[in-house]
């Protein structure tokens, strides 16, 4: 953990989402060796990364962008305001395309139509990535802490999990081999580790623009746990899913407040 400190924020971005990346690699995985998954662990760990998302939205993300207008003297609520209804606002049209794409897939079975499919998920990816990477610039910038953003981190790795699950399974369950149906479900994350490294690459180099940067990225991040986990975790067993995100953000709080 102290050699890990001692990195480069930048650095600290890119292996932070590689992480992120390698996490949602190991759960399209599970392709390989089961045929079936428990829900009831898919819904834990979908409930309690979305208690962590959302505790790190505010202890990672816009508290620390709230204090940090503050003291380059910025009106703090406009500029929490702005990032964050900005950040929302690019998950929901990333759904939108997304959306749109799999009607043209569903439609059209063209490489064209692959391609428009493909680049709607790496869209749908790329604000997780920000996120990571602006937290760790930030935290050497005075802005989030380091636990924070490890934390934040950890969160988004613990939902990219069934994430890439859930692309691989029912892709290798409709027949398409097991090769294929991992490298579909490993593809969703790849971009993650790009956007962190130019997430990190923003946040230090350009401090004047950093609380909208937080702010932003904490828009982003609600903005995903109401459009995938919240809906994802309680379309299964309720009371499992209520447990994981009380869980998830007790967690997070704690760490945050007792370490950062």
């Amino acid at each position: 953990m102290h050699s890990f400190e001692n990195l480069h924020p930048v650095l600290q971005g890119l292996l932070a989402t590689l992480f992120t990346y390698a996490v949602t690699a190991a759960g399209a995985s599970l392709v390989f060796f089961f045929k079936r998954i428990n829900q009831v662990l898919i819904d834990s760990m979908l409930g309690f990364s979305a208690g962590v998302m959302i505790a790190a939205s505010f202890w990672s993300l816009l508290s620390p962008a709230e204090e940090l207008s503050v003291q380059l003297g910025y009106s703090a609520w406009s500029v929490n305001a702005a990032g964050f209804i900005a950040g929302g606002v690019f998950v929901m049209i990333s759904d939108i395309l997304l959306t749109k794409a799999r009607k043209f897939k569903e439609a059209d079975g063209s490489f064209k139509r692959s391609l428009m499919l493909a680049a709607a998920v790496t869209a749908h990816n790329i604000p997780e990535g920000l996120a990571v990477g602006v937290a760790f610039g930030s935290a050497a910038g005075g802005g989030a802490t380091l636990t924070g953003a490890i934390m934040l981190a950890v969160g988004i790795g613990l939902q990219n999990f069934p994430e890439g699950l859930c692309v691989s399974m029912p892709l290798y369950l409709s027949g398409k081999s097991k090769a294929k149906s991992f490298f579909a479900g490993q593809a969703s994350g790849i971009v993650e580790p790009v956007a962190g490294t130019l997430g990190a690459m923003f946040a230090v180099t350009a401090r004047s623009l950093l609380p909208y940067a937080l702010s932003f990225s904490g828009g982003a991040m609600i903005a995903v746990v109401c459009a995938e986990l919240i809906p994802a975790a309680f379309e299964g067993n309720k009371l499992t899913a209520q447990i994981g995100v009380l869980s998830g953000f007790a967690v997070m709080m704690i760490l945050d407040i007792a370490l950062g």
